[in-house]
């Protein structure tokens, strides 16, 4: 079967772990070239000295302007080009159960590496991809939680609604030269970053609380098993390839149906209720 990304060079930030690394795994199967961005040296050297020559990594932090525009040199200095963008990298917010108790200190670095991030990337990938004369593609890496209005992580949250409507507003802009814009939206996946585990925490302890956190994930999660990073790796490889020619400025949920809708039948509820009172009626109290 031939490789759906044969001839193209990809960057992927965040590339050194979870999504990303999933995503750089899939792309360099099927035949792309791909520059890894990540802050963790070691495991993002690891992942290239393990895929070979078609991967080089790079230390990147995708807030800092200059590091954004080498990184994007690099594609061009060592793979002759750029067609594919995943700005993939984020962080989250400490969790406080109320937005009363959040001192909003995380807020000026979250906003940074959620948003001006792939606004850097976004732009810098687009004015090589602009020159090349031959359109490219664009991704980001959003979350439910920039979909799903809830509580805590407000700063979280706010820089992924953020970045929804910034992939959505990036696609009309650079549609004219034959950019595609997407945005993925993955839900309860299991990374590091959706873990909350604890420090130090032995082998048993840390299957307890992955025991009760995958629980509490999988409540209103229509489809009853925990997403993997090769889930939305997959619809990456999708949203890059040209079977998704015809797609921009999509928002594309990978979350088990989270964000369909509420799943509990609050009909039946209802009805209970009005048994359980006419019960009530019934037997003259």
């Amino acid at each position: 079967m031939e490789q759906e990304l044969a001839g193209k060079v990809a960057i992927v930030t965040g590339g050194a772990s979870g999504i990303g690394r999933a995503t750089v795994e899939l792309f360099v199967a099927q035949g792309a070239k791909v520059v890894v961005a990540d802050l963790a040296n070691a495991a993002g050297q690891a992942l290239a000295d393990r895929l070979g020559d078609a991967v080089i990594y790079r230390h990147t932090d995708v807030a800092d302007a200059v590091a954004m525009q080498l990184l994007v040199d690099t594609a061009v200095d060592c793979f002759g080009g750029l067609d594919v963008m995943f700005n993939n990298a984020g962080i989250s917010t400490r969790p406080y159960p109320s937005f009363l108790d959040d001192e909003l200190a995380d807020f000026d670095r979250v906003m940074r590496v959620n948003v001006l991030g792939p606004m850097l990337g976004t732009r810098n990938a687009a004015r090589v991809m602009q020159r090349q004369g031959r359109g490219g593609v664009i991704l980001n890496n959003a979350s439910i939680a920039g979909t799903l209005a809830g509580i805590g992580m407000m700063t979280y949250r706010a820089s992924k609604a953020a970045l929804i409507q910034f992939a959505k507003s990036s696609a009309i802009d650079l549609a004219q030269h034959g950019i595609r814009v997407n945005c993925l939206v993955p839900g309860h996946v299991r990374t590091e970053l959706s873990s909350f585990g604890q420090a130090g925490a032995d082998a048993a302890l840390a299957a307890r609380i992955e025991e009760g956190v995958n629980a509490v994930y999988l409540s209103n999660q229509l489809i009853k098993r925990r997403g993997e990073p090769e889930d939305v790796a997959q619809v990456a490889l999708f949203l890059a390839s040209d079977r998704a020619r015809h797609m921009t400025g999509a928002v594309i949920p990978v979350e088990g149906g989270v964000t369909v809708g509420d799943p509990v039948n609050h009909l039946q509820d209802i009805l209970d209720a009005r048994a359980a009172a006419m019960m009530v009626e019934d037997a003259g109290v």
